[in-house]
């Protein structure tokens, strides 16, 4: 191996083939390089240089430093390739869609997007109907919660028919030939790639031409642009750029897998999340049987979709039917015990709420929440207090949502202050009761959208009574359902504890 004296990259001749001078004999004279009596260069071409940005304002820097001299700005200055605007590299003009002409928007012709079923349900419905071609989706998630081994299926499944590649750039081809085969994986038209540099992954897919691409993960690549360490900021915004403008280009669909903090967000730069078409989310507890794919983000799909996995043996299983899993049936009526029907994107969900009202010996009283916001809670209590008659200053108040659920929507107000209630009374409420509806400050119960939705689910799981907002009840009625409509707080509290 010799090195070539224009590029600097090792190779088996004198020039390598970036210059086409393969083979081509060279003798310097007066710090010239000459082919005979033809002057090839004058001198050594220099390496791409690195300038640092602030991404407060944007000034550029030669070198690094904590605080932005023109700013002032603290932890905000980041390593970037000093490439010219018309590269179109990431952080300085964006990703082109397209060309650069403007064209009337009334005269661009939709297209029909072609999705591709991953064969894999509860995936297909939270990605909106299937993998739409040349979409990114991004899907993060705690270690060891199952994202591999998620895609490692999909993939699969995707390979009998599509040619497929995967990225690995934390485990080696030996240990995902491992799993593949502890999880009963054929992997026919699955080839795989252990490579972290993100140049030679590209000229890797470009020759294979996959149809899926799967990236495992985003923080394990590095750009040779860059002398930052891999997983850096400027490191996982420029390798993204890179993977989201050959997608595009090549109508390729990939799969990138990212790393969380400790706090459950994604890590790295917030734009890495802009980029991409698709941002999903695993939950669940690591040593707990469920698996909660959420979407948080959606361009061709509903957003705030959920998919729910069952973790066996053989790897991640699909659930249809979650409200059977996540209600748990007493073989007797329970204090503090109730059933709430949610919604989780175009999916209603029956789960049961369960609290704990306990005498507190602190000066200030805990509230504790599992599964919901526990400022929500704290409110909640006040309204209780306030509209209520009941004051919970010296209570101890624990809440959980069963089956490691995450409620965000605020039609979980009055199962929550009913189910408070029925602990702090000690009055079990009927197992056949179920409830849903938003409480407001002063008082009133709040319609929710898609009420008739949410009953027909509770009428399917063997609910025989229901409690709702006045404006959530159907006209013709569901059959089966005794429907309790109610306008106030107090209204029903009075349903269900009389």
């Amino acid at each position: 191996m010799k090195i070539c004296v224009i590029c600097g990259q090792k190779s088996h001749v004198i020039f390598c083939d970036r210059f086409a001078l393969i083979g081509v004999h060279l003798r310097q004279k007066n710090d010239s390089y000459v082919i005979g009596t033809s002057v090839l260069m004058t001198k050594r071409p220099s390496k791409t240089r690195n300038v640092y940005i602030c991404n407060a304002c944007g000034v550029r820097l030669p070198k690094w430093s904590g605080q932005c001299p023109d700013c002032g700005a603290w932890n905000l200055v980041e390593e970037a390739p000093d490439l010219p605007a018309v590269t179109g590299r990431s952080g300085h003009t964006g990703i082109a869609a397209g060309g650069g002409e403007a064209v009337l928007l009334a005269a661009v012709s939709p297209q029909e997007h072609t999705r591709l079923g991953s064969g894999i349900a509860e995936l297909d419905r939270v990605l909106g109907g299937g993998l739409v071609q040349g979409s990114v989706v991004l899907i993060g998630g705690d270690p060891g919660i199952g994202k591999s081994t998620l895609l490692l299926q999909a993939c699969a499944s995707l390979g009998q028919g599509h040619p497929v590649l995967y990225i690995s750039g934390e485990e080696s081809p030996q240990q995902v030939s491992l799993r593949a085969r502890r999880l009963g994986l054929a992997g026919e038209g699955v080839r795989l790639l252990p490579e972290t540099c993100i140049e030679r992954v590209l000229a890797t897919a470009a020759a294979e031409r996959p149809r899926i691409m799967v990236v495992d993960s985003i923080q394990t690549l590095h750009t040779e642009l860059l002398q930052s360490a891999p997983g850096s900021v400027s490191q996982v915004r420029e390798t993204a750029a890179q993977l989201v403008r050959f997608a595009k280009q090549a109508d390729t669909s990939i799969f990138l897998v990212g790393h969380v903090t400790k706090e459950g967000a994604l890590a790295g730069p917030r734009v890495l999340e802009h980029m991409v078409d698709t941002v999903l989310y695993f939950e669940g507890e690591a040593g707990g049987p469920l698996r909660l794919i959420r979407s948080t983000k959606n361009r061709f799909g509903a957003v705030n979709e959920l998919g729910v996995f069952a973790m066996t043996d053989r790897g991640l299983r699909e659930v249809p039917n979650p409200s059977a899993i996540f209600l748990s049936r007493h073989e007797s009526s329970v204090s503090g015990s109730l059933v709430m029907v949610t919604r989780e994107g175009t999916r209603p969900l029956m789960v049961e709420v369960q609290a704990l009202v306990d005498e507190s010996p602190l000066a200030n009283p805990r509230r504790v929440t599992l599964g919901l916001d526990q400022n929500r809670l704290s409110m909640l209590l006040a309204v209780l207090h306030r509209h209520g008659g009941v004051a919970m200053f010296d209570r101890d108040v624990f809440v959980n949502v069963v089956g490691g659920v995450r409620i965000t929507e605020t039609a979980a107000d009055l199962a929550v202050l009913l189910a408070v209630l029925s602990s702090y009374r000690d009055h079990p409420l009927d197992a056949d009761l179920a409830v849903f509806g938003e409480v407001g400050l002063s008082g009133e119960i709040r319609p929710v959208p898609n009420g008739p939705d949410r009953l027909r689910e509770a009428a399917k799981h063997g609910i025989r009574r229901v409690i709702v907002p006045t404006a959530n009840v159907p006209k013709p009625g569901i059959e089966g359902l005794d429907i309790v409509r109610v306008k106030s707080l107090h209204e029903a509290i009075e349903a269900v504890l009389t």
